[in-house]
């Protein structure tokens, strides 16, 4: 029976996930928490249960806005989100039930990050690129398939005396959040609210889900990276360093401890999370570490036309205002912003 779900409040909704291969770690109740209780989304997971176990699942935030509009999206702020289906007419039944509950509450539109082996005859908003890596292999092995390049920025780094720390405190929260906020102006981003942060603290980092990487240079901080693992699988969510640093290559140093870290915790599936094609440096520094890479499609379904459509209201990559801005009113900016475009 096709119901919907509000993964904080049903009893043992993680464990119900991992009932399924089909899993992500976005798909838990660690993300619907920080998501809903940052941006006061409304959680509407359209789950069919059969047995204990989840047959069919599209989790899906009910956003309303002022500036973007009202719409359905699954899900707010997640690289990639797979839809969770036993074939193609429970997938089509799945979704006729969120487009009957969107025209009743009024949405412009429904946008599914993920979906892909179920719309591969539809046209997709946006694509980007993946890449993941096997941690069922020996760390040797992992190893000795990064790019030479690779290996050499993680030994320069050694040999520059950077260390990395695998934390989860607060205060290694607040340390990404500044060095976030570097790197966001340096891209022409706001970076996201520390609200957002403090909520990724709470209900992941806090509570092992995840962790802080951060790589140290004579005491500093210098650069760091966000994961989250479940089960099996774990992400690279974000990443942050000053460029002061960068010849330091700390960077490379971080995502190999982190790798270390995940497969020791009993990860055997580590993704980098998804990259813009047109982010060349991004593409070539995941892909030196002997990735797997594959495209994945985001789909937007207007509710108005009644059919698939690209996304025209794209955000950019980039915008040099944002580069401009002091750290302070980028701040601002962030907090006012970012619970629209989830």
């Amino acid at each position: 029976m096709l119901q919907i779900i509000n993964p904080i409040e049903y009893p043992n909704w993680d464990e119900l996930i991992l009932t399924n291969n089909n899993y992500s770690f976005f798909h838990t109740s660690a993300w619907a928490k920080v998501v809903s209780e940052s941006y006061n989304y409304k959680p509407l997971y359209f789950s069919e249960i059969h047995n204990g176990k989840i047959i069919s699942l599209m989790p899906i935030m009910a956003v309303k806005s002022p500036l973007t509009g009202r719409r359905g999206v699954g899900l707010p702020f997640a690289d990639h989100c797979p839809v969770i289906s036993s074939d193609r007419n429970h997938f089509k039944k799945l979704f006729a039930k969120i487009i009957e509950y969107g025209k009743k509450d009024r949405w412009g539109a429904i946008d599914i990050r993920g979906g892909e082996e179920y719309l591969n005859d539809k046209i997709p908003s946006e694509i980007y690129f993946t890449h993941s890596l096997n941690l069922a292999l020996s760390e040797q092995k992992i190893f000795s398939a990064f790019r030479s390049s690779t290996k050499r920025n993680i030994k320069k780094a050694i040999n520059n005396n950077v260390q990395v720390k695998i934390l989860n405190s607060l205060e290694s929260v607040k340390e990404f959040y500044r060095l976030n906020c570097l790197t966001r102006k340096d891209h022409g981003l706001p970076p996201q609210p520390w609200h957002f942060f403090k909520k990724i603290f709470e209900n992941i980092i806090s509570l092992q889900k995840g962790f802080i990487a951060l790589g140290i240079f004579k005491e500093r901080p210098i650069a760091g990276a966000v994961y989250f693992y479940f089960g099996e699988k774990a992400i690279y969510k974000y990443g942050a360093s000053d460029r002061i640093y960068q010849h330091l290559r700390p960077n490379n140093l971080i995502m190999w401890e982190a790798i270390k870290c995940c497969k020791q915790n009993g990860c055997k599936h580590f993704s980098f999370g998804r990259t813009e094609p047109d982010h060349e440096g991004l593409l070539q520094f995941k892909r030196g570490w002997g990735t797997i890479e594959e495209a994945i499609n985001y789909y937007r379904y207007d509710l108005i036309k009644n059919e698939f459509v690209k996304n025209s209201s794209r955000i950019k990559s980039s915008y040099s205002f944002f580069r401009k801005l002091p750290i302070p009113l980028l701040k601002l900016s962030s907090r006012l912003l970012y619970r629209h475009v989830g």
